[in-house]
């Protein structure tokens, strides 16, 4: 030690006190000037490049991973039925799908005299791939020995669950086109989206069958009813007499049947429509998007060439409903990866969810997933549940947060002076390893859709469950396959160049005076193309060719409205509207760089929409004058 300050103490004579002064401003200086200068310089990486494509004139980007269109994830799985036959022989031994093992339920009452079913949830119970293969081909064949028409579709109403994919996939074997619904649809929905399928065979939770026996009556079509075994039906005589004329069999009695006498498969095409997808009709009855097999095989070995390092170690915690595309879309890469599934429900989702009972454990505490998707509207509870926390806690709890937070977040958005390295891992020892619990400590990847996430969520999620984001723009017209951010992509408010099996062209719209050719920036209308494009609407050739264009099979996102007036920054230009499946709600899409950034649009009133963004704002014409 004396020798140290004696070291000191000869610097400090040799230099004097000017010279250590300069030294000291020259060791601050130059981290800022260098740190400014790299900053300052730093390329943005381009993830999509302009590429000639027919139809239409205007300006087409495609993704810069790949210069031609993803079609398969290897050859050979043109089909869903071949993908999911080879994945299962070349992941035979993986866990593959999981269910967690219920050990009991309760009812609590509520003091305001309402009940609530709690459950106590144990751990996951785990099938193979192989196992999962051979469930599906006993199912497939129970359906052929229980008298079902192989020329006719069958339709999934149920909750998310492993049962609903094995039968999704046991459909394929026999080439049946597969309607989904969402469990949540009102009657008339239902009724429109069975009857105008002609479905013959629906599978469904037991607990819709009360829902089914109500409406039996209205159902021209349907001759069996699976459902699935969480509980044995109702014995009710008047839902029994109501459903005479089905025949009824729980989902093992099929198993049980297709084991006991194997039939061949029928294998479908790629062109072959696997499924018939009912968007939720928030705009009158839904409408039925036919997906074909070469759509959903694209999409997921676009997705899978993004995400990085998918794999058999991965776990993948499922919740959203498989009737979306959105998770649907979502499984089918797990399926590409070898990846295992567990499923659970946003009512069981964490230690603290409105269905477990207190003192047990919610799914992500039990499954510790690695990846998991998730809407804006999920996160945006994360984040406000654990502000909330925080600011009641207050005092040094609080003040370490916020410390930790700015830091960090500094760090992300590039300073040289945020926490890095050490300081970076003390802080997420300190602060954000409690909060990671929140989603069980090992997310490294979310995927996010269905709606744009908020800056400081996608922050919030960064910096506090330590993993990226991959913000996806698509439509169930897509497979959801249209745009999806990348790993390394930290920026926030985009959702990424094109994925690798679509393009995305912008059109000049010159009703809405939106041209292709307009300074600084182009302006338009948003075309997407490419393997995953749909092969239109079911039953509905008027609303296909409004919609679709058949050039390299192009899809229009709906624009059937006029600007009223435009307030925007030039910083950030406007260059497409689209407006949701005709509704009063919709999306700003901007390519910009190879990427595409996207806002969100409000209705404020019935007479006008309001589009709030930090740059200006938007009106819309009122309802009344879309055309």
């Amino acid at each position: 030690m004396e020798k140290l300050d004696a070291d000191y103490l000869s610097v400090w004579k040799s230099y004097g006190p000017r010279g250590a002064l300069g030294a000291f401003l020259v060791a601050i200086a130059v981290p800022i000037f260098l740190s400014t200068m790299l900053l300052g310089k730093k390329k943005v990486k381009q993830r999509g490049v302009p590429v000639v494509v027919g139809g239409e004139a205007g300006y087409a980007i495609r993704n810069s991973r790949s210069p031609e269109l993803v079609e398969v994830p290897w050859k050979g799985a043109t089909t869903m039925a071949a993908l999911f036959e080879q994945s299962c022989k070349k992941y035979s031994r993986q866990r593959f799908l999981g269910t967690r093992k219920l050990i009991s339920k309760e009812i609590i009452p509520a003091d305001d005299g309402r009940k609530f079913e709690k459950l106590h949830l144990g751990d996951y119970e785990w099938i193979t791939y192989r196992e999962a293969f051979d469930r599906a081909c006993n199912f497939a064949s129970g359906l052929v020995r229980l008298g079902h028409n192989v020329d006719t579709r069958a339709a999934i109403f149920a909750d998310t669950r492993a049962e609903w994919l094995i039968a999704f996939q046991g459909f394929f074997r026999q080439d049946i086109t597969v309607v989904t619904i969402y469990a949540s649809l009102g009657e008339d929905a239902l009724v429109h989206s069975l009857n105008e399928t002609q479905v013959s065979t629906l599978v469904c939770d037991s607990k819709q069958l009360k829902k089914l026996a109500a409406i039996g009556s209205k159902l021209t079509t349907i001759q069996n009813v699976i459902y699935f075994d969480d509980g044995e039906p109702e014995n009710d005589s008047k839902l029994s007499g109501s459903m005479s004329n089905w025949n009824v069999k729980s989902f093992s009695e099929i198993e049980k049947l297709g084991k006991e006498r194997p039939s061949p498969p029928n294998l479908p095409s790629k062109n072959g429509i696997a499924v018939i997808m009912y968007t939720s009709g928030s705009t009158g009855l839904p409408k039925g998007v036919m997906i074909t097999h070469g759509n959903v095989v694209a999409t997921a070995a676009a997705v899978t060439t993004v995400v990085p390092k998918l794999g058999s170690d991965d776990v993948y915690l499922a919740y959203l409903p498989l009737a979306h595309v959105f998770e649907l879309a979502a499984e089918s890469v797990m399926l590409v990866a070898g990846c295992a599934i567990g499923y659970g429900s946003t009512l069981t989702i964490t230690d603290t969810s409105s269905k477990i009972k207190k003192g047990t454990k919610g799914d992500v505490s039990v499954l510790q997933p690695t990846l998991m998707t998730a809407v804006p509207a999920i996160l945006d509870r994360v984040r406000d549940g654990v502000l909330k926390k925080v600011e009641e806690k207050g005092g040094l709890a609080k003040s370490l947060f916020n410390t930790g937070y700015k830091r960090r977040l500094a760090a992300i958005e590039g300073s040289w002076f945020g926490a890095w390295g050490v300081e970076s891992m003390l802080w997420d020892l300190i602060v954000f390893k409690k909060i990671r619990a929140v989603l069980g400590c090992h997310i490294r990847f979310m995927l996010c859709g269905g709606a744009p996430l908020s800056g400081d969520t996608q922050r919030f999620i960064n910096i506090c469950m330590g993993a990226p984001i991959g913000q996806g723009y698509g439509l169930t017209e897509t497979f959801a396959g249209a745009a999806f951010s990348e790993w390394d992509d930290d920026s926030v408010g985009r959702v990424g160049p094109p994925l690798p099996c679509s393009y995305i062209k912008l059109v000049s719209w010159e009703e809405g005076g939106y041209r292709t050719s307009d300074k600084p920036m182009p302006r338009g209308e948003i075309v997407v193309g490419g393997t995953s494009i749909t092969a239109g609407y079911f039953n509905n050739e008027q609303k296909t060719k409004e919609v679709y264009r058949v050039l390299i099979h192009y899809l229009h996102s709906k624009h059937t409205v006029r600007f009223d007036e435009v307030h925007c920054d030039l910083l950030w230009p406007i260059t497409s509207f689209r407006l949701t499946r005709g509704a009063c709600v919709g999306s700003i899409l901007v390519i910009l760089d190879g990427f595409i950034r996207m806002a969100a649009l409000k209705l404020l009133t019935g007479r006008k929409i309001l589009l709030n963004f930090s740059m200006g704002s938007i009106y819309l014409l009122e309802r009344s004058k879309l055309h």
